[in-house]
């Protein structure tokens, strides 16, 4: 596995590499290489994963670090095949530089967090819906950094002379078109929550509810105001990184603490 880990970091960096070349060459050209890096990358990452998660025999290593390795991948395939349609070339170094760094993590930091899915096929489902909400919601926290750039840039008149830079109304729509999807994801994985786990308010859990609860509200408030008012720019910037914050904090803060800075 460590061999593997190390194929998938030295493909990560060569796509890292193509990307910005795609990124600063005068033609977009260099696709190919890059989605080949990319593909190896992802494989060699899903395999060193899944070492990862089922290497021991009495349930499954949920860690932090595993969680967001596997987070990371998702985002990273996304991206990755959505790129083209999305127009999310500059996206691209940001989040396999991302995906480079948890996996060194996860190989590097041994951490045990260990899980019984297969008991309890409906927390599988909540896990699984949780991970989708909380993925495309990060990536609509890329996109929502990308137009603050895109949007600095042309009020200063600076606009960037990259081949690859979408224009800002694009990034605004497939910002929205993001948001509505993980808030619809976020939405089943509260519901499963509430439906399959009868302890999601206990005492030392209820905080994850709550805060995935309020990071919803923050998604819906967002939504609630550029569909009946026409937000735009800053504020949906500054909502959607809010929201990023809260949903971020509810699933992996207390684990943060538990797993890293008191072992």
């Amino acid at each position: 596995m460590i061999v593997i880990s190390v194929l998938a970091l030295a493909f990560y960096l060569l796509a890292i590499i193509a990307s910005l070349h795609l990124l600063l060459s005068a033609k977009p050209t260099g696709q190919h290489k890059l989605f080949a890096c990319v593909a190896f990358a992802l494989i060699a990452h899903a395999i060193t994963l899944g070492a990862e998660v089922t290497q021991t025999n009495s349930g499954q290593n949920l860690s932090m670090l595993n969680v967001a390795s596997l987070v990371s991948l998702i985002i990273s395939t996304f991206m990755t095949c959505a790129a083209r349609r999305f127009n999310g070339w500059i996206l691209l170094p940001v989040v396999y530089g991302f995906s480079a760094l948890l996996l060194t993590a996860s190989a590097l930091i041994p951490s045990r967090y260990i899980t019984h899915l297969e008991a309890h096929p409906q927390l599988l489902l909540h896990i699984g819906l949780a991970l989708m909400a909380y993925s495309v919601l990060m990536i609509a926290c890329l996109f929502a950094l990308q137009l603050a750039c895109l949007d600095r840039q042309l009020k200063s008149r600076k606009l960037s002379q990259l081949p690859a830079m979408p224009p800002l109304m694009t990034v605004e729509k497939r910002l929205f078109q993001l948001i509505s999807a993980g808030l619809f994801l976020l939405t089943l994985s509260i519901a499963s929550g509430l439906f399959f786990l009868e302890d999601m308010f206990a005492q030392g859990k209820s905080h994850k509810a709550v805060l995935s609860i309020l990071a919803w509200c923050v998604y819906a408030f967002l939504l609630w105001g550029h569909h009946t008012r026409g937000w735009r720019g800053r504020r949906v910037i500054s909502l959607s990184l809010i929201g990023s914050a809260i949903l971020t904090l509810a699933y992996f803060g207390s684990r943060f603490v538990k797993e890293v800075l008191l072992n």
